[in-house]
């Protein structure tokens, strides 16, 4: 007997998408550059933090695709003139992607001091409760015989 995954439990309908978002985020993760963090910022709030040292404003972009925050940098080249006797800071391109839920929404971005801070904010859904009218009627019958109209 083979386990149910998302899209194929009984009890979880709709959910397909969910495996395709987990095996879409497994593909785009592996690559430890740069390095991040994220934080709790409050009941619904949460702090991206990516380390982009030698990287300006205008050499990033950050850009929302079909709930997929994508994070790139690509630095520019200052020229042939700078001879390097180290070279220790990364300033290769990059991309780095986080999968957002439904519901999280971007509320801005800051750099400041190397590091680049994008702030999400989870907007709480309303609980609702919703009565389904059962309508009745027999086999090629359009449920409305017997009521006057």
């Amino acid at each position: 007997m083979t386990k149910p995954t998302f899209g194929t439990h009984p009890f979880l309908l709709g959910f397909d998408e969910l495996e395709r978002l987990v095996e879409r985020t497994a593909r785009t993760g592996n690559e430890g550059y740069p390095p991040y963090n994220i934080e709790q910022t409050g009941p619904t709030g949460v702090r991206i933090t990516l380390a982009v040292a030698g990287f300006a404003e205008s050499d990033l972009a950050i850009t929302l695709e079909d709930r997929q925050l994508v994070i790139r940098g690509r630095a520019q080249d200052d020229g042939a003139e700078r001879v390097f006797l180290h070279r220790g800071i990364a300033a290769r391109q990059f991309q780095r992607a986080f999968v957002l839920a439904d519901g999280m929404e971007v509320d801005g971005a800051r750099l400041e001091n190397g590091l680049l801070h994008i702030e999400l904010n989870r907007s709480v859904p309303e609980n609702v409760v919703q009565t389904i009218r059962i309508e009745s009627g027999g086999p090629g019958g359009t449920g409305s015989e017997g009521t006057n109209g």
